[in-house]
Order: C-alpha cells, then structure tokens, then sequence
C-alpha cells in the first residue's frame, strides 16, 4: 500500500510523535469527523443497483460519489504549485469517520483496494493513538433512532457494531446515531450494548455542570439550550433513575460554527484557511487540554465541495502539527482527558431538523425547499408502522416454528448478511434452529429473515428526507416494503399489500400524476417486482446474444444449465432449454423450462413453465422445433402457447440494463451500415471539407456530421484493435501494437485538423486501462531488453488520451508508480549513489556484491523521466543526475 511521504517544498507530511501529547492531555488537540454514508439503492429483488441516469456518466450515484469522494480521500494528492504530485496522503488515517454499513458493502465489491485502504487507515490509527482508531460504528442502515421502536433500536446497534467488528477487527468504542437523532431511549441501548462515545450538535444539548468529586455537592446546572455548550470538552451523560456508576455514556459536542463554515462557506478553500478558522476556536483560558472538534457529511471532502479532500491533506498532516496541534480521535482524547462535566440532553433532537425529528415524521417546513408541502410525511410513516406491526406478527407466529428465539435470530442475522456463503448460512441455522429444518423449512426461515431485515431497511431516514415521497428515496422504502410483504405471503400466506396500498392512498403527492402513495406505489414500485419466471425469461432472451456457462449468475441468483438448444430458419431464432434457479439469499429453488422466439428487431416472444419431467421437456423440444421448421413465427407462437399458456415475456419484461444491451446490440447492425454511407460521404468530400477550412468558412453540418462520424467509428474499430491486442500483456507483438499505436494517432491529428470532436465510446477507460496494465508491466515485470519501448508505448498512450481529447484520468497510474518510486524506484537510485560515486556509467555487474542495483542510470533516467510525463514530481532526483 503507498505510504504517506515527506513533502520536498517545504511542506512536510508530519505527525505529532512526541510522547507528551499523545500520552498526557496537553495542548490543542483537533479531530474533524467525516460521516460518510449512502443509503442502499439496491433493487430488493436483485441485490443490485440498477443504471441511475441522473449520475452520468457513471452507472449509479454510488459509483459517482466514490469517483469524486470516497476513493480520493483514501488515496488524498499534496501537489506543488506545478500541478506535479509530491505526497500521497489517506486521509482516512488522520480524520475521525463512520461509514455506513450499506456503503461499505458496496466499497468492498465495486474498489477492494480502497476499501482495503480505509482498513489499513483504521490500524495506523490505533498504532499511532495508543490504541484507539479512527472508525466509529453507525447504526445500521440510518435509521430515525427515536422514531424506531425498542426491538429495532437494539437491532440496529448489534447490527451496526457486528459489521463494524467484521470489518475493522475490533469492537467500536462509538456510534454515529443517524442524523444525530437522539433521545434517552436511545442512551439506555447504547449504554446497554457497551458504546463508550457519541457524537452530537451543540444544539442537542440542555444543561450541563460540572461532576462533583467525593467531598463536592453538586453545581448549579449551567442552562445551554441555545448551543452555548463549551464543545471542547467531551461531557458525561447519565440515563435517568440510572446507577450513576455504570449506566452513562460519554458525549462529544462538536464545534458547530466550524462545521457549518465547512459545509456553507469557503473555509475549506485551502488548508491556511481552514487551520486558520480552528485557530479561531482555541480558548485562551489556559486550560492543560481542549479538542476543536468539527464534523460535516465526508461526502463535502470532494463530492460536495470539488478537490477539498486535497485541503483536509494538507490541513491534518501539515498546517495543524506544523502549529503544535495534536490530530486525533474522540476515543483517544477521551482516554487521556475524562468527562469533568455532565449533560443533560433536549428530549428528542437531531443535527438537521430544528422541530426534534419532525423531519422525519411531519410537515415541519424542513427540506422543502418552499414549495411544496411534506403533509405525506406523517401517513407515510403511519402506514409503514401498520406494516411493520403486522410483519411482526407474522414473524413471531411463524418464527417459532423454526427458531429457539426468532428475536435473537434476527439480530445474529447480520453474520449471513455479511457471508452469504452456503457453509455459514448452515452454521448460522444450526445454532438458531428449533429443531432440524427440513429444505423447505430452510428457505421458509431465510424468507423470515430477510421480510425483517427488508422491514428495517424500509425505515432509512433518507426517504423522509427531501421535498416529495416520489423521489427515488421515498420509492426505495415502498420498494423494501413490497418485498417484505411478498416474503411474508410466502411463508405465512397472508395478503397484506392491498390493505397497505389502500393506506398508502391518505398519502398526498405534490407531484400530480401521482397525486397519492398509492399511485407512487402502482407506477414505481409495483413494475420493480420480479419473480423467478421473469428471471428466467431474462436468462432466455440474453442466451440469445451471449454464451452462458453451464453455472452462470444472474444478479442474486445462480442459474444451473441442464439443457440449451438452439435453431435458426431465415430471421427466426428459437431457443428453449431447462434451468435450476436458486436464489443466493433464501436459497429458494425453481426448476423451470423456457421457450424464447426471436422474430427479428425488437420483437421477442418468451414462455416459461416449470420443469415437470425428461419426457415431457423431449416432446416440448420435439413439438416447437418442429414448427420452427415450417419457417412461420405465427405456427411457432401458436404452439408455444399452447404448451406455456397465455402469459409470455418480450424485451419490455427484462431488467432495463438487460433491455439496454440487448437494444444495443439490435441496432449494432443498423449503426454499421450508417458508419459506412457516412464515411463515404466523408471520403468523397475530404477535399471541400479541406478548403472550407483552409478559408475559415463555416463548414456545411451534413459535411461536418459525416467527417466526425467516420473518424469516430475509425478510432473505435483501431482502439477495440489496439485492446484485444494488448488483451495478455505482454502482447505477442509489440510491433503490431505500435502500428495500431500510429493509426491512433493519425487519426487524432485528423480529427484536430478538420475540428471535429471525436466520440468514441469507452476510449477514456480502455486508454486508463491499457496505460494501468503497461505500467504495471514495466515495474514488476521489469525487462531491461525491451524497458526502452515500454517506457516509449506508455508515453505515447498518454500522449494519444490528450490528442484524443479524452479526459484521461492518470490518477490510479500515479498511485502506481508513487508507490514504485518510493519502494524501488528510489532504493535503486541509492544503490548506484553508492556503489558508483566515482563512476555513474559503471555496470551492474561492477558493483560490490550485495548492491548490485536491477536498472542501470540510463534506465532509472529512463523511469523517472516517465514520473514527469505522468505528472508526478520527481525533480530532485532527475536534476541530481550525472
């Protein structure tokens, strides 16, 4: 992993390693909290995020968001006035962070190495603070802690600090409570499940006074309702009617001036400024210690606020040690500086809602933006505490068929949740069973489980959030609340969804083809839903446009091929095959057999039916190839409908990235032939195109259309060349490469020439990609025969990306090769200083045994060279060269 390094212009990465502060309370200390979350976007059916168009130009907000945020704070670049990097700091290291459960989920699937950096961040942290990281829980998936009821609070918690233990290794010493929202109902949980710590806004804050010692009466209480509490100091607060020895939990308030100006103002414009407006926060009342602690969403390092996770860098491990501050942590401050004041709290409060939590439950006026009303908020609520009563219900009469203790069961639930893998799902039941389920049993169970889990995710705060109950984060909730409905008729029969839809009708839209909750659910929700035959009918109609294997995954679900035919007559395609689907999270199972007609363009003609038997599949097989043979689609559909019924599928019933690609692929054939009429006209116009130019007059549009779409489709037929080439690296032919290399860049200088702007689909990834896996090459597969060329390949692929005008991001290249410089690059370079003071031009061979250097100073020229074509600093050493 890359390490964080000294900075050469005078900007030193340091860290405060003296003994005293970090072993004594003494001095400033400064902890700013990023609170870094995203609510689960999955579609409950698929386990998946589906294609979110208003984060283009990437897939989801998820994948947006950790483009500009998540990735960038682990991986934080400290930059010289030249625009070169000079460090590499994760800032995961230094701030204090919770990141929620759903979110790291995603980290750990869709960017391992960032995921694992955040980790690593955690462990220096405990290294470096006596213990005490970094991370701090969350409950688990956000939700309104006050508004829960009790059984879920303590879900939430055991949740929320399992997935924290699973990953970090250790039990957390705080929570973030979600929104900050808190109540004393809340404090018994937390204090009863073992966290030490919380984090809240000065405005939650009552009275406070100080704790009297032994020989003390109490103080007077200190009334700061309107967020005068002295924020740097941590507080103790004890539960009500509570034994003041044990039942407290301690309470960080964070500076909330400072915070706000994070958010809202330009505080964050550079790191002098930031550290400057902390300074302001110091007390001078000579105090041994105080913490300026500030907290803000971490999505403002970088999402919210572009290129400011390059100002936290520079603030926390430059301008606050280099003004004697200590950076670190709310648990390991409160190890070395105890409560010496107690608080009482506001009954019910939360950061962001004025009215206690009536964001989440009332047309309080919070978030909406002042023109239209949030009067939904409360029957939404309403009607999703009806359904949860009722599923509890439903678990409990069902539940103790199947478990010891269904309650205990679910909150040991989250160990599957975190390992879906079939061994723990069976060591999870065997502990919690009530006797020795049977398969069908099992599955019934799992259904259980996951109609609970779906219960709680129903309640992220976030759908309660913003302006109207039709954006996507309201639908998400009904869409966790369909699913959980759906399980619960599955295990238990009942039919709770029209009742629900009837009291999803008291809840108003301000959105007027919606105009109530119900119409929200019947239009948004209700055509997310999908069964098993509409997976399968997904699998038929892709089996169509690529080769499945015979195990192949289908979002959650593994598909067992047992059979697959296939035929073509004229335009027709008819498959049919026999499937096993199993669901990876209940393990329910279905063995069915499909029918798929391909008539031509968009039409597709799906059925699907269970498998009921070898002799009954031959003759479906027999009957419908048999009409294929008369080359009629009518003949075909008619017997398919006779074998399958009435219902059927087409390409409007699969998933919409399914429909995507495979509409995509449809029209591939159209596209070509256009590419082709277009690059005539443009071949036989090249020479006017040339003198309008040439003159400075407005080229005609047809003309210009034709020449940018001809040149694009060139560059993406020699840039899907180029890439299947290089597919193994090395390639089989670098010279091969090199020509594709050449047309690539005649192209580019066309294009600039003629002033076209070029699109070419997936150049900018395929160049980062190929210029990654080059990289990657030359340092650790290191070929002194051939480094010339490879550093020479690598210079032209970044050179193209510019010439292309791509947008080509260098950034994971750089992290490489700071890393390589740093750990070979480097150490090389002192070797030949060395072993060769006297004479640079000495061999490897000539040197003293046991030093003999990989690379000779022409090929250490030759790398560190390439550090400036990719924008990394590596002036010191190319200028000390010989």
């Amino acid at each position: 992993m890359l390490e964080t390094v000294a900075i050469p212009d005078g900007m030193p990465v340091a860290e405060s390693r003296t003994n005293d502060p970090l072993e004594t309370a003494v001095g400033v200390y400064v902890t700013v909290h990023g609170h870094f979350y995203q609510p689960p976007r999955e579609n409950p059916y698929l386990n998946a995020i589906e294609r979110q168009p208003s984060a283009a130009p990437f897939h989801d907000w998820n994948e947006r968001i950790h483009h500009e945020c998540y990735r960038p704070n682990a991986f934080a670049r400290i930059m010289n006035d030249r625009g070169e990097l000079v460090g590499i700091v994760n800032n995961f290291e230094y701030m204090s962070f919770n990141i929620g459960p759903t979110l790291m989920s995603w980290l750990e699937q869709h960017d391992v190495e960032a995921y694992q950096r955040i980790l690593e961040a955690d462990r220096h942290s405990c290294e470096r603070l006596n213990g005490h990281g970094n991370a701090i829980a969350q409950v688990y998936n956000h939700i309104i802690m006050p508004l829960a009821n009790e059984r879920d609070k303590y879900t939430q918690i055991r949740w929320g600090k399992a997935d924290f233990k699973a990953r970090f290794g250790r039990d957390p010493e705080g929570m973030w409570l979600a929104e900050t929202a808190v109540d004393y109902a809340t404090l018994k949980v937390l204090v009863e499940e073992g966290i030490a710590f919380i984090v809240l806004a000065p405005s939650q804050a009552q009275r406070c006074r100080p704790l009297p010692t032994h020989h003390e009466a109490d103080s007077e209480w200190v009334e700061v309702g309107g967020s005068q509490i002295d924020p740097n100091q941590p507080y103790r607060c004890y539960l009500p009617e509570g034994d003041r020895s044990t039942d407290y939990i301690d309470i960080f308030f964070y500076d909330g001036p400072i915070s706000r100006d994070m958010g809202f103002n330009d505080v964050l414009s550079s790191s002098q400024h930031f550290a400057g407006r902390v300074g302001q926060a110091i007390r001078g009342d000579h105090r041994p210690s105080q913490l300026i602690s500030a907290a803000t969403d971490g999505e403002t390092f970088g999402h919210h606020k572009k290129g400011c996770e390059k100002t936290l860098a520079y603030a926390l491990v430059g301008e606050f040690p280099n003004r004697g501050w200590t950076v670190t942590n709310f648990a390991h401050y409160l190890s070395l500086s105890p409560p010496s004041w107690e608080v009482e709290l506001k009954p019910v409060t939360a950061w962001s809602c004025s009215h206690g939590v009536n964001r989440w439950q009332d047309d309080c006026g919070c978030g909406g933006g002042g023109v239209w009303n949030q009067k939904w908020r409360r029957p939404l609520r309403d009607c999703l505490n009806w359904l949860r009563d009722q599923l509890i219900t439903v678990y409990e009469e069902s539940g103790k068929k199947f478990f010891s203790d269904p309650w205990q069961a679910r909150d040991a639930y989250v160990q599957v949740i975190l390992d879906r893998s079939p061994a723990n799902v069976n060591r999870f039941l065997a502990r919690h069973q009530s006797h020795k389920l049977t398969s069908a049993e099992r599955i019934d169970a799992l259904r259980l489980l996951e109609m609970q889990r779906h219960a709680l995710l129903m309640y992220t705060s976030c759908g309660w959030f913003f302006e109207e109950v039709s954006r996507p984060e309201g639908v998400q909730l009904l869409r966790y609340a369909a699913h959980a409905i759906e399980l619960a008729g599955d295990v238990a029969g009942v039919q709770l969804e029209k009742a629900f839809i009837r009291r999803l009708a008291s809840i108003p839209s301000n959105v007027e083809c919606f105009q109530t909750g119900a119409e929200v659910y019947r239009q948004l929700v209700a055509p997310s839903q999908v069964s098993l035959k509409q997976v399968a009918a997904h699998y038929a109609i892709g089996s169509l446009f690529m080769t499945y294997t015979r195990e192949q995954r289908i979002y959650c679900y593994s598909a067992h091929q047992a059979d697959y035919q296939l035929q073509r007559i004229g335009s027709l395609t008819l498959a049919v095959g026999q499937i096993q689907l199993t669901s990876e999270i209940t393990r329910e199972s279905a063995n069915l057999v499909f029918a798929v007609l391909h008539l031509g363009g968009w039409d597709f003609h799906c059925c699907i039916q269970p498998f009921v038997g070898r002799r009954a599949y031959s003759q479906v097989k027999d009957t419908l190839f048999d009409a294929l043979k008369q080359a009629s689609s009518a003949q075909t559909i008619l017997a398919m409908n006779r074998i399958f019924g009435d219902q059927s599928y087409d390409l409007r019933s699969l998933c919409a990235e399914e429909q995507h690609r495979i509409m995509r692929l449809l029209s591939q054939e159209t596209l070509t032939r256009l590419d082709q009429l277009y690059t005539q006209v443009y071949r036989d116009n090249y020479g006017v195109l040339v003198a309008f130019q040439q003159d400075e007059l407005d080229v005609p549009q047809e003309l210009q259309v034709a020449a940018e779409v001809a040149i694009s489709h060139r560059a993406t037929v020699s840039l899907q060349a180029l890439e299947r080439e290089t597919s193994d690296f090395p390639p089989s032919s670098l010279e091969l490469c090199f020509s594709y290399l050449s047309e690539l860049e005649a192209i580019a200088a066309e294009a600039n020439h003629l002033r076209c702007h070029l699109k070419v689909p997936q150049a900018k990834q395929t160049l980062e990609r190929l210029v990654l896996r080059s990289l990657w090459h030359l340092i650790y597969a290191y070929d002194a025969n051939t480094a010339k060329a490879d550093i020479e390949w690598l210079e032209r692929l970044i050179e193209l990306g510019h010439h292309l005008r791509v947008g080509l991001s260098l950034d994971r290249a750089q992290e490489l090769y700071f890393k390589s410089l740093h750990s070979q690059i480097l150490p090389q370079l002192a070797v030949w200083q060395t072993s060769n003071s006297a004479d640079w031009h000495t061999t490897a061979a000539d040197a003293p045994p046991g030093t003999e250097p990989n690379w000779n100073l022409l090929q250490l020229r030759q790398l560190l060279a390439l550090g400036q074509q990719l924008a990394v600093d590596v002036s010191p050493w190319l200028n000390a060269l010989p």
